[in-house]
């Protein structure tokens, strides 16, 4: 047993011991380790946040207003109700009341206000109804915001149009009118495709068999259609001859010309009203249904409900806007030297119109009445060709300026590509319902 006594035995064992020694002690300040950490403790950062649960409420924008804590008040606007009675039982400020009595009409007239026009209160939760907005909708596409809370603030908005091209034929069964009703083709499209070819073909005398094409714009708000844009191409067909229109600029805005670059459009409208059934033609010997003798009806009677807006044919100068025993309300316009025009009956002068005026073609005069010697609610309109009364309808006028030469090539392409359109565009088969194509 003499090698346990060599150093270097006794080196190499203490060594081994030590090692032995170390390895242990790891191993055991790990295991300790283990034994006294808690759950958590070596956790990562975001388990170390309180799990918290919360609702988040979406705002809810109406006219660009966040509603989520308004009340939200929807009506129409009461016959003869003013801007004020809109406001009963809510409360307004006495100095943004003061603010509304002192609004100027170049910022909001508001005799603009009508009967039957869509308007939005937006009020307060609180225990005097406190109005934060009124929001008023002429038509579907403008609404005026005033805000009302603070101070007055007036603002004219416009929600976002969107147009889709449309094609629409028909085929005349028996008149205009049934055939706009059977397809359900808005009165707004059928009075521009009137005013068209209102001097070449007469809409009073269509024929069974007559039939049309139409390319027109539509306009959608809100996935909503709120009206007819542009007549973008017109085929029709009357007594076996075919009429096109054509939409073309010449710099002066669009206007419509036939196949030839002929001009459309003439001096004067033809109605003024738009479409609707005449009652009674010109005559000379007509029976007068009031006064029960046969006599000169120098006028064209128009039937139309009692309110019916009434325009200007063309442009011109009022020369009388007055009441009179047989005229009843009534409104005369001188256009040139050579025509005038009046309009009878009315049940109220439109507001502006007084001798010496300027009226735009198209522009509302007055509405549709039975006031002076008349039975029933229609417009009697009356023409004048150098200061004699002719009937109104069989007139010659001369037609608008034709497609100038400089324009003509542009034109004869716009022309070949709408009839194009318009030749792909089938007409309805007999037995079948028209229908209408969405492009």
């Amino acid at each position: 047993m003499s090698f346990l006594h060599n150093k270097w035995v006794t080196r190499g064992a203490l060594g081994i011991f030590v090692l032995g020694i170390t390895i242990g002690l790891f191993f055991l300040i790990d295991s300790q380790t283990s034994w006294l950490s808690q759950d958590g403790d070596y956790a990562s950062e975001p388990d170390s946040i309180p799990h918290v649960e919360r609702e988040i409420i979406l705002p809810v924008f109406m006219h660009g207003m966040v509603v989520n804590n308004l009340s939200v008040v929807e009506d129409e606007v009461k016959k003869n109700q003013r801007f004020t009675d809109l406001l009963e039982g809510y409360y307004v400020s006495p100095s943004v009341k003061q603010q509304l009595n002192l609004l100027p009409r170049s910022v909001y007239d508001f005799r603009k206000i009508s009967a039957h026009k869509k308007y939005t209160l937006l009020v307060e939760h609180d225990s005097i109804k406190t109005i934060k907005a009124l929001v008023y909708e002429p038509n579907p596409i403008d609404y005026v915001v005033f805000h009302l809370k603070d101070s007055l603030l007036v603002e004219a908005c416009q929600r976002k149009v969107d147009t889709l091209q449309r094609s629409i034929s028909g085929r005349i069964e028996s008149t205009l009118s049934h055939t706009i009703e059977a397809m359900n083709i808005s009165h707004d499209l059928t009075n521009k495709f009137v005013d068209i070819f209102a001097w070449q073909v007469d809409f009073q005398r269509l024929q069974k068999g007559d039939q049309f094409k139409l390319i027109y714009e539509e306009n959608i708000v809100e996935e909503k259609p709120v009206g007819i844009g542009r007549i973008l191409g017109v085929y029709f067909e009357h007594s076996g001859n075919g009429y096109y229109a054509f939409p073309f600029d010449q710099g002066n805005g669009p206007d419509y010309f036939d196949e030839a670059g002929n001009s459309l459009r003439k001096a004067l409208l033809k109605y003024p009203i738009e479409f609707t059934r005449i009652s009674s033609r010109y005559s000379q010997n007509r029976f007068h249904p009031v006064v029960k003798v046969f006599r000169p009806h120098l006028g064209t009677d128009f039937a139309a409900p009692t309110g019916t807006p009434i325009r200007s044919v063309g442009d011109g100068i009022v020369e009388e806007a007055q009441y009179k025993t047989n005229n009843g309300n009534y409104v005369k316009i001188r256009h040139n030297g050579t025509y005038t025009t009046g309009y009878l009956h009315m049940s109220k002068i439109a507001s502006g119109i007084t001798p010496g005026t300027r009226v735009r073609q198209g522009q509302t005069i007055g509405y549709v009445g039975s006031t002076g010697l008349a039975t029933g609610p229609h417009l009697c309109y009356r023409f004048w060709k150098n200061g004699v009364q002719v009937d109104a309808l069989r007139v010659e006028l001369p037609p608008s300026q034709p497609i100038d030469a400089n324009f003509f090539p542009a034109f004869e392409q716009v022309k070949a590509d709408l009839i194009k359109q318009l030749q792909l565009i089938p007409f309805p088969a007999r037995e079948e319902q028209p229908e209408v194509a969405m492009h």
